[in-house]
């Protein structure tokens, strides 16, 4: 794996609690799937307890409302070799199964949806060139 990889994940503080988990955990996973080398390890300890490693990289939680995420979203496409993009849009929370999602978002246009949260996973100057302004989600 390229060393000089970089994650963010950017969220709407103004989600409930529960939706904003919820979107951070569903964003983390798809990042996860897409590049595998961030934590498709196991650690053995002292006992020989063997776990499965969360991340080998930092994963900072940026803010921004909606509308900036979307803006940073269109931005980060069309997606490129070696950058990873994975958003949740606000409309995939009322639907209730994968298989409703895969089937409405070809008809969806990103840049008209809101988008509750971005996760984005690349080389750093192209994930500080996007996030350098954001805050921490605090």
């Amino acid at each position: 794996m390229n060393q000089d990889i970089r994650l963010a994940v950017i969220v709407n503080p103004e989600l409930p609690a529960g939706h904003l988990a919820n979107t951070i955990a569903a964003i983390s996973i798809g990042i996860g799937s897409a590049v595998p080398a961030l934590g498709n390890q196991r650690l053995t300890d002292a006992r020989q307890n063997t776990i499965d490693i969360s991340s080998n990289q930092p994963i900072p939680i940026l803010q921004a409302d909606s509308q900036a995420i979307g803006a940073l979203l269109l931005k980060a496409l069309p997606k490129q070799e070696g950058r990873f993009v994975v958003p949740f849009p606000t409309f995939a929370r009322s639907l209730h199964s994968y298989a409703d999602y895969e089937a409405q978002f070809p008809q969806r246009d990103l840049s008209e949806e809101s988008i509750d949260g971005v996760g984005l996973a690349g080389p750093s100057k192209w994930i500080k060139s996007l996030t350098g302004s954001l805050k921490l989600l605090r």
